[in-house]
């Protein structure tokens, strides 16, 4: 399973200082204070756990190591084992064979601990950060990690990895290998507090493997790491397989000690949803996500789960409700029209979903910061106005409405369908079409208003079709194109499409990866997540107002008012939530229960060796 899979960046991304300090330092300017040596980061405070924890507290520290397990992917196949870079489908799992500088505690919101780095330093006025690494770090091909390997790679996915992160790793000036074992990254941006963790979660790659290759092309090579886990088979089509490396140099730290105990990790690539799930019920496959709500309310009368062979288990989230959602492409003409895009939004009917469908499992969601503190609500404070205010002309233009400045939110629209689409239809009117023999014209150019979904799943196709039909009772001409999961993202990447679905995770902590999501220099990146193409200087001022944050209490001000210039955008039509995690495996796993408190933490499951035996016997016989 990936490194890290199913946390949230709340863990992942995070900003600040351990007080306590272990050794010191020479600061790398005269006349300053020397600046303390300490183990883990927190944002705004201290990290819980002391210098010498012993290991995460959630984790079986005794937990036996071996077995497998088999997870699926679904999405046709990969053609690349480097995630980094904008070309290839990547393998799934392939972060699990790096480490990171750092390790996040899933049992805290905000910190982390050394892990390639044994000591750490951060300047008080956050203008460089400074990492001592372990000397005994080793990738899996035995040569020594170096700071050298941590200046190479980050100059290397700035320059030649995906855009992303040259827009993620923006505020940092430089990187300076001081020795062999000890690295600074100094700032450009000292007001970001996450910006020195998020250098401290960046993959570290062994320079002397990348440095005669092309990086930028893609590969199914088996490359070294530094992780747990090493390459150890590749068959585009079928799967990949992760071996746990019995030589990991790391296996003895503190944040690694009761985790990554699973032998074999493989995952099994299926084109289909239906045929994964046959595939599991037949022990194919032992661990799966289950988001589909009929199978996990209706779906598991079969043999094996009632036999007590199969185990259910449920996690609540702990984290924003991500929003997924229909997502309008702005480059297109018939899109710019905020009034185009609220009246297409309310042909979703949810409420006739969750009853025909989903057995009334999920909840419609509304805010790009859903569940949580950060949810905006109710009418504009003073404090979001101000923030607001010097947009006023900008948002009056692009939103059409002054709505923004003085409705509550969630915006209210009818709930019956009927009454949606007579809304729908009165806005579509305003913005200059009329329906000329069953067909919505745009009265100025003649052209029908058209919209075409494109997805790479057939999962989805039962939530579409029905808003697909709904639009065209309005005269819309509509389509929905499915394709193999290479030629989906070679045109999500030049952004050519009508509309797709996306999702915009969200951690208690938002910070940089918010530029990937809103902003202006997003949308004009290949493979960022700013999916709508949205560039508006409002939008632009407020992430890097939140980025910027220096307390909770401003941090959730900002992202009021961007949630708040988002929602009344009608930027996205946004689907449902559910509020848990939904799992399904085969019973030989052993886990942490409780969960940690802000992820399940994969990392620490095991396996029963004789559970294991047991159910090979019974697939056997089968």
């Amino acid at each position: 399973m990936p490194r890290g899979e199913l946390l949230s960046k709340a863990v992942l991304l995070v900003g600040g200082l351990l007080l306590s300090a272990t050794l010191w330092a020479s600061p790398p300017g005269e006349g300053s204070a020397p600046v303390p040596t300490v183990h883990g980061l927190s944002l705004y405070d201290s990290p819980e756990l002391p210098e010498d924890f012993a290991y995460f507290p959630h984790v079986n520290s005794q937990a036996p190591k071996g077995g497998s397990i088999t997870h699926t992917a679904v999405g046709g196949s990969f053609d690349s084992t480097n995630p980094f870079i904008i070309r290839g489908t990547p393998a799934t799992g392939i972060s699990q064979i790096y480490d990171t500088l750092m390790e996040s505690n899933p049992n805290e919101p905000f910190s982390l601990y050394g892990l390639l780095a044994r000591g750490v330093r951060l300047d008080p006025e956050r203008e460089w950060i400074e990492f001592d690494l372990h000397e005994q770090a080793r990738f899996q091909d035995g040569e020594p990690v170096t700071a050298y390997d941590v200046v190479f790679t980050f100059d290397l996915l700035r320059e030649q990895g995906n855009p992303f992160y040259a827009s993620y790793y923006a505020g940092v000036e430089k990187v300076t290998a001081l020795s062999e074992h000890q690295v600074r990254f100094e700032f450009n941006d000292t007001q970001s507090r996450e910006l020195p963790l998020i250098v401290a979660q960046m993959p570290i790659l062994p320079r002397h493997y990348w440095e005669p290759r092309d990086f930028t092309a893609p590969t199914l090579a088996a490359h070294p790491g530094s992780g747990p886990y090493r390459i150890s088979e590749v068959d585009p089509g079928r799967r990949i397989v992760y071996q746990r490396d019995d030589n990991y140099w790391g296996k003895d730290l503190p944040v690694n000690v009761g985790r990554y105990n699973i032998d074999r990790i493989t995952y099994e690539y299926y084109r289909d949803r239906d045929i994964a799930w046959e595939a599991f019920k037949a022990g194919l496959t032992d661990f799966r996500i289950d988001a589909r709500a009929a199978t996990w309310a209706i779906g598991y009368d079969f043999p094996a789960y009632r036999q007590g062979q199969i185990k259910r288990i449920t996690v609540p989230d702990v984290n924003p409700s991500m929003m997924q959602a229909f997502v309008f492409n702005l480059r297109r003409e018939k899109f710019q029209d905020p009034r185009v895009r609220e009246a297409l939004s309310l042909t979703f009917d949810f409420p006739w979903l969750n009853t025909n469908i989903f057995y009334d499992t999920y909840y419609r969601t509304e805010s790009f910061f859903q569940n949580s503190e950060m949810e905006a609500v109710g009418l504009p404070t003073e404090e979001e106005l101000a923030l607001l205010e010097p947009f006023r002309d900008e948002l009056l233009a692009s939103h059409r409405s002054e709505r923004l400045f003085t409705d509550p939110l969630p915006i209210e629209h009818p709930t019956e369908l009927r009454e949606r689409l007579r809304r729908a239809l009165t806005l579509l009117e305003d913005a200059g079409y009329v329906v000329e023999d069953g067909v919505l014209i745009n009265e100025q150019t003649g052209r029908p208003l058209s919209l075409e979904v494109l997805m790479y799943d057939t999962g989805m196709e039962r939530v579409v079709q029905p808003m697909l039909r709904n639009m065209a009772r309005l005269g819309i001409q509509t389509s929905m194109r499915i394709v193999d999961i290479n030629q989906y993202l070679n045109r999500v990447r030049s952004y050519d499409y009508d509309m797709v679905i996306s999702h915009f995770p969200q951690s208690n902590n938002p910070g940089n990866e918010q530029r990937d999501y809103w902003t202006s220099a997003a949308a004009e990146s290949p493979q960022s997540r700013n999916r709508m193409a949205l560039a508006h200087p409002a939008v632009d001022s407020l992430v890097e107002q939140l980025i910027r944050a220096e307390d909770r209490a401003t941090l959730d001000t900002i992202t009021h008012a961007l949630d708040r210039v988002l929602r009344w955008g009608f930027y996205v039509i946004p689907h449902y939530h559910s509020g848990e995690t939904r799992i399904a495996v085969w019973d030989k796993f052993g886990y942490p229960d409780p969960a940690p408190a802000y992820a399940m933490d994969l990392d620490a499951w095991w396996v029963d060796s004789e559970r294991e035996a047991a159910l090979e016997r019974r697939n056997r016989r089968r």
